[in-house]
C-alpha cells in the first residue's frame, strides 16, 4: 500500500498587495521586484487566520474527495506561522471541520512542510496505523515580515491549500528528504523572545541571505529530483508536472535548466500568491486539480526547500 491524493482545496485572503502598493510603503518597484523573483502580487490577511484558512482549505478538500470528515484518521498540518502556540492548528481544524475521530498535530519545516507532511502521513500508512488523511500548509507570513525590509517583505504571502490522502495502491512511488542545521542561519525568523524581570525583549521578523538561499535551491531542488528519478527507475520525459514550491521564478527556471527538462513541465502561480511557504505546493496543486491540469495516472514530482534548512521531493501518479 502506499498513499494517494484523493482530493484538493485552498484558500487565499481576500485582500490583494500589488507590487505598485509595496512601492509607496519601501524603496522598491514592480520592476525591480517582478523581474527578480517574478512575483506581482500577493494576498495578506485581514480579519483571515492560518486556522481559519486551513480550515477552509480543508473543507473544500474534502468535497473535492467525496469524503467526510468523520472518515479522517489523521490531521498534519505544516506551518512556521501559527495563530497560537497551542491549541495546534492542527486541532483547531479538527474542531472546526468536525474530524471527531482524527489525531491532530503540526510539524514546521518552513516551506517544505507540506512534502514532509506527506511522508509522515505515508510512513502511519504504510505501518497499517491509519487510512485517510488530511496533508495541510497553511501560513500567515505577513505578521512574521519586516515591512521596511525591501529584501523580504516583497517576497511573503499568506495563504492555505489542503490535500486528502489515502491508503491505496498507487500514488506515493518514491521520496527523498533531508535536512542541513549547520545552514540554518541563512533563514531564520525568532519565536517569542523571553521576557521576564531578568530580560529585555525586541521584536525580529524573518532574516535572509538571499544569495545563499539561492544557491542552496538551484543545487539541492535538481539533486534530490533525480534522485527521486533513479530511486524510481523513471525518466525524466515522463513526468508530467514538475510542482516545485513556488519561491522564485529564476529558482524554477534554473531547475528546468539544470534538468533538461521543459520549462512548460513547471507550472508557476507566484506572479499572483508571491511564497506562501508549506501553503504554496498544494495552492498550487489545487489550481492544478480545479483548471484540469491533472489526469488520474499522470506522473508528478512535487519538490520542496526552505528554511532549516530543508528539502526533499516527492514522485507520485496522480
Amino acid at each position: 500500500m502506499t498513499t494517494r491524493i484523493i482530493g484538493t482545496g485552498s484558500c487565499l485572503p481576500a485582500q490583494v498587495i500589488s507590487n505598485d502598493q509595496l512601492a509607496q510603503w519601501v524603496d522598491t518597484s514592480d520592476e525591480w521586484i517582478s523581474s527578480r523573483t517574478g512575483i506581482r502580487n500577493r494576498r495578506i490577511v485581514k480579519d483571515e487566520t492560518g486556522a481559519w484558512m486551513a480550515s477552509q482549505a480543508a473543507k473544500k478538500a474534502l468535497e473535492n474527495a467525496n469524503t467526510d470528515a468523520e472518515e479522517i484518521d489523521l490531521i498534519v498540518v505544516a506551518t512556521c506561522s501559527n495563530d497560537m502556540q497551542f491549541p495546534s492548528t492542527a486541532c483547531q481544524v479538527q474542531e472546526a471541520i468536525g474530524a471527531r475521530h482524527a489525531v491532530a498535530f503540526d510539524i514546521s519545516a518552513a516551506c517544505s512542510g507540506f512534502l514532509f507532511g506527506i511522508n509522515t502521513v505515508h510512513a502511519y500508512f504504510s505501518a497499517g496505523i491509519y487510512k485517510k488523511a488530511l496533508v495541510i500548509g497553511t501560513e500567515v507570513l505577513s505578521k512574521l515580515v519586516d515591512w521596511t525590509d525591501r529584501s523580504t517583505c516583497v517576497l511573503f504571502g499568506d495563504g492555505a491549500g489542503a490535500a486528502v490522502v489515502e491508503a491505496a495502491e498507487t500514488g506515493l512511488e518514491g521520496f527523498v528528504q533531508y535536512s542541513d542545521g549547520s545552514k540554518g542561519n541563512v533563514l531564520t525568523c525568532s519565536s517569542r523572545k523571553i521576557q521576564n524581570p531578568l530580560q529585555e525583549t525586541t521584536e525580529d521578523y524573518i532574516r535572509m541571505n538571499g544569495q545563499e538561499v539561492f544557491k542552496f535551491a538551484v543545487k539541492k531542488v535538481p539533486e534530490c529530483i533525480l534522485q527521486v528519478l533513479e530511486q524510481t527507475g523513471t525518466k525524466k520525459e515522463d513526468i508530467r508536472w514538475y510542482v516545485l514550491h513556488q519561491a522564485n521564478s529564476r529558482i524554477i527556471q534554473s531547475a528546468a535548466k539544470r534538468l533538461g527538462v521543459p520549462e512548460e513541465k513547471f507550472p508557476m502561480n507566484m506572479e499572483k500568491y508571491g511564497n506562501t511557504s508549506a501553503a504554496s505546493i498544494p495552492v498550487l496543486l489545487d489550481e492544478m486539480n480545479r483548471n484540469g491540469m491533472l489526469t488520474r495516472g499522470d506522473r508528478l514530482i512535487l519538490s520542496g526547500f526552505g528554511a532549516g534548512l530543508t528539502w526533499g521531493a516527492a514522485q507520485i501518479v496522480w
